[in-house]
C-alpha cells in the first residue's frame, strides 16, 4: 500500500512538473554520459595515448580549443564522441521520447555538438591558461577543468535538445492520420497529405 502511494505521488509530480522532470532526466542522462566520457578520457590520456602527448600539434584552430598534442587530440575526439552519442540516444529515447525525423535530429545534433566543442574548447582553453598561470597543473586540475567545461554548455544544450533536436510530433497528427486511414473514401489528395504529416 505504501509503495503504491509513493508511486502515485511520484507520477503526480512528474505529470504536474513535466518540464522540470525532463530537465532532471536530461541532467541524469548528461551526467551519466559525462561520467563515461571522463573515464574514457582519463584512461586514453594516461595509457593508450600517453606517449603521443609529447607530439605537438601546430594547427591554430585546434590550439584555439586547447588541443596541443596528438595524444590529447585522439583522446578528446574518442571520449567526446562516445559521450555525445550516449547522451543523444538517452535523450531521444528516454528524456524527450522524441518521434521526429531521426535523420534531421542527428544532423541538428551534430551542428550543436560542433558548436559546443568549439565553445567548450575556447572555455577550456581559457580555464587552462588560467590554471597554467597559477601553477594549477596535473591530472586533478585537468579533471576539474574538464568537469567545469562540460557543465557550462548546459546553458544552450538543454534548450536546443528540448525544442529543436528532440521534438515530439503532436498527438493531433497521429489522430488525423488514423482518421484518414480509416476513411473508406481516401482520395489521392488525402493520401498525399498523409505522406506530408
Amino acid at each position: 500500500m505504501e509503495n503504491k502511494k509513493n508511486n502515485n505521488a511520484f507520477k503526480k509530480f512528474t505529470q504536474k512538473h513535466s518540464e522540470i522532470w525532463k530537465f532532471i532526466k536530461f541532467t541524469i542522462a548528461g551526467g551519466g554520459s559525462s561520467v563515461v566520457e571522463l573515464i574514457v578520457h582519463m584512461i586514453l590520456l594516461n595509457s593508450v595515448f600517453s606517449s603521443l602527448t609529447n607530439e605537438a600539434i601546430t594547427s591554430s584552430a585546434l590550439n584555439m580549443i586547447g588541443v596541443t598534442s596528438k595524444g590529447y587530440l585522439y583522446t578528446y575526439l574518442i571520449s567526446t564522441t562516445i559521450g555525445y552519442a550516449i547522451a543523444f540516444i538517452l535523450n531521444r529515447k528516454i528524456t524527450f521520447k522524441a518521434d521526429a525525423n531521426p535523420t534531421l535530429s542527428m544532423i541538428l545534433y551534430v551542428i550543436m555538438v560542433v558548436f559546443t566543442i568549439f565553445a567548450n574548447g575556447w572555455i577550456g582553453s581559457a580555464m587552462t591558461t588560467f590554471a597554467q598561470a597559477h601553477n594549477l597543473l596535473g591530472n586533478f586540475w585537468d579533471l576539474l577543468i574538464k568537469i567545469i567545461g562540460m557543465a557550462i554548455p548546459t546553458l544552450w544544450t538543454y534548450p536546443c535538445n528540448r525544442f529543436i533536436i528532440h521534438r515530439k510530433k503532436e498527438g493531433g497528427n497521429r489522430k488525423l492520420k488514423a482518421y484518414i486511414r480509416k476513411s473508406p473514401r481516401r482520395s489521392k489528395t488525402a493520401r498525399g497529405f498523409l505522406n506530408l504529416i
